[in-house]
């Protein structure tokens, strides 16, 4: 077993559930896996709610659900997590932070 350490981190994240049946607290869910399965461990998850985006680049899609995540991980796993998240329809935009 290999002694890696673990870094804090703070994930910001957008949901977009337009047209899909999952609740937030499904997607949020589904993220708290992903940070799991790349070895992190989820610490606190808070749900900032609907907000309205600054710049607006889809006039459908004027506001997003914001969340932000802590969360201790190796090192590799921000640019892991991201990438996964990139590939999720449900994730609108990922900023990742080291704390």
């Amino acid at each position: 077993m290999s002694t890696t350490t673990k870094r804090n981190y703070r994930a910001t994240f957008i949901l977009d559930n337009r047209g899909k049946e999952d609740s937030a607290e499904q997607i949020i869910d589904g993220v708290k896996q992903d940070i799991t399965a790349l070895g992190g461990e989820v610490g606190v998850v808070e749900n900032l709610g609907r907000k309205d985006f600054i710049r607006v680049t889809d006039k459908n899609f004027p506001s997003g659900i914001y969340v932000q995540v802590a969360f201790a991980a190796p090192a590799t796993a921000p640019a892991a997590l991201r990438e996964r998240l990139r590939l999720n329809p449900s994730i609108y935009r990922t900023f990742v932070q080291s704390v």
